[in-house]
């Protein structure tokens, strides 16, 4: 649990203390957040919780405490991970695949974050107690490149690039099937699919926009070698998509064809991104293993 002291002056008198606190953090925390900690009774004025709306004065002494990010259900677990990078900000790790990403329902051991959680003490809450540090997630049986917040700062910055789609991403996918064209874009929106809400489908009511581009690397009999670039970031995207045209992922159990593979063929090889506080762009390379 972290505290922070804050002396408001004389100018800065009369404000709301959320939109005080908003403009003193300089985009570091949203309003929203900032309001819900005034909620929970994280934020003190003068040594008492206060309300969104009170106005602040020059003697006024403010206390925010900012809660320690990880539920207390949650265990830290042994679990090797591979650190690809770190520094104080952030995690670049190669989730293996099999490994589910964070805890949820049904799963409550053996994820990414139980590994984190004994690896590294200090991540971000912004995405909630049961996902502390988790900028963005991949499918259970799919591995490779991901990214952790260590800190809140880090993660709104991330996590705002994600939403941006400036975020670079590369997927190697073995698919079913001889795939006709070199390259190509499969332009189709993705929902929630009517018949199975476990799973998504390609939909023009109640869907999102979702782009996927793919290169061909290499042909096989039965299969094709696939390079896959995401433009947006659906669940279940890079899978719906290839099932819409026909060459669905090896090895993928939900959308696929019942084989004999011993995994799903997916990996987040590649990914370049700016980083918050080094104020470069960082990419990183995670070798395939399949």
């Amino acid at each position: 649990m972290e505290k922070q002291k804050i002396k408001p002056n004389l100018n800065e008198a009369g404000q709301r203390i959320d939109v005080y606190l908003t403009n003193y953090y300089l985009g570091k925390y949203s309003r929203t957040y900032l309001q819900k900690l005034i909620l929970a009774g994280n934020i003190l004025v003068n040594g008492k919780p206060c309300s969104s709306g009170h106005k602040i004065t020059q003697s006024d002494e403010i206390e925010v405490i900012f809660p320690d990010a990880v539920a207390s259900g949650i265990k830290a677990e042994d679990i090797a991970i591979q650190i690809i990078y770190e520094d104080k900000d952030l995690l670049v790790v190669n989730k293996p695949a099999g490994m589910v990403t964070h805890p949820g329902a049904g799963v409550k051991s053996g994820t990414l974050v139980n590994a984190l959680l004994n690896y590294c003490k200090d991540l971000s809450g912004v995405g909630g107690v049961l996902r502390p540090g988790i900028v963005h997630r991949l499918d259970k049986d799919t591995s490779g490149i991901m990214l952790v917040a260590k800190n809140d700062f880090t993660h709104r910055v991330l996590a705002k690039q994600f939403k941006q789609r400036k975020v670079q991403r590369k997927y190697v996918a073995l698919v079913n099937g001889v795939v006709k064209f070199d390259n190509d874009e499969i332009n189709m929106p993705i929902g929630r699919d009517y018949k199975d809400r476990e799973k998504m489908a390609i939909k023009f009511a109640e869907s999102k926009e979702a782009v996927t581009r793919y290169k061909v690397l290499k042909r096989f009999p039965d299969t094709t070698l696939l390079e896959i670039t995401p433009i947006t970031g659906r669940t279940h995207q890079i899978r719906v998509h290839m099932k819409s045209i026909g060459h669905p992922i090896v090895g993928d159990t939900k959308y696929g064809i019942k084989d004999k593979a011993a995994r799903q063929m997916l990996h987040a090889e590649w990914i370049k991104f700016f980083h918050p506080t080094l104020k470069k762009d960082l990419e990183f390379f995670c070798k395939v293993p399949f």
